[in-house]
């Protein structure tokens, strides 16, 4: 397994593993540095929601930040052994819940505000993005949605949604 690092808070430095072997794009550590200082203070003590986890970098560096917890949500069982690896690894299980779920199911059963900050990093080139985007104007499960896309992936935002690009990388802000 290869890895990424946290990159700031009570476990940065530390390693979390990489599945090999399987097709992913974890959030590397620039963009997920410059993505989790934009949110900077929201992040204490935060209730986080992690969509689309793969290794659960972004959940992960929310609480090493200070959010208070951290739900993580990924289907490819593959991908969650490695996940679940990471969580105990920091050992990090009383401050963060894995759940196998669709992320689409998963946040149609969530009641408006049901968490602080949801971070996602779907899968590039699918559409997902922009799904997300559309299910959240829809029923807005948290305060902030934040969420990666390819700088080519354009999609209708609400009037003071703002976006930072790290070369071909876009991190969109929704604020409910």
């Amino acid at each position: 397994m290869g890895g990424v690092r946290i990159v700031a808070g009570i476990w940065g430095r530390r390693r979390i593993s990489v599945p090999r072997g399987i097709d992913m794009r974890p959030t590397s550590d620039r963009v997920r540095e410059g993505w989790l200082n934009v949110l900077g203070g929201e992040l204490e003590g935060a209730r986080v929601l992690d969509l689309f986890a793969g290794t659960g970098a972004l959940g992960l560096e929310a609480v090493s930040r200070g959010a208070a917890h951290a739900t993580l949500v990924e289907r490819d069982r593959r991908v969650l052994r490695c996940l679940r690896e990471n969580v105990a690894a920091l050992d990090a299980g009383d401050r963060v819940t894995v759940v196998e779920s669709d992320v689409f199911r998963y946040i149609d059963g969530l009641a408006a505000g049901a968490f602080d900050i949801a971070l996602a990093d779907p899968p590039y080139g699918r559409g997902l993005a922009e799904r997300l985007v559309a299910r959240y104007m829809d029923l807005p499960f948290a305060r902030i949605l934040s969420v990666e896309h390819r700088v080519d992936e354009t999609f209708d935002l609400p009037d003071g949604a703002e976006q930072r690009r790290y070369g071909d990388t876009v991190v969109t802000f929704i604020t409910e």
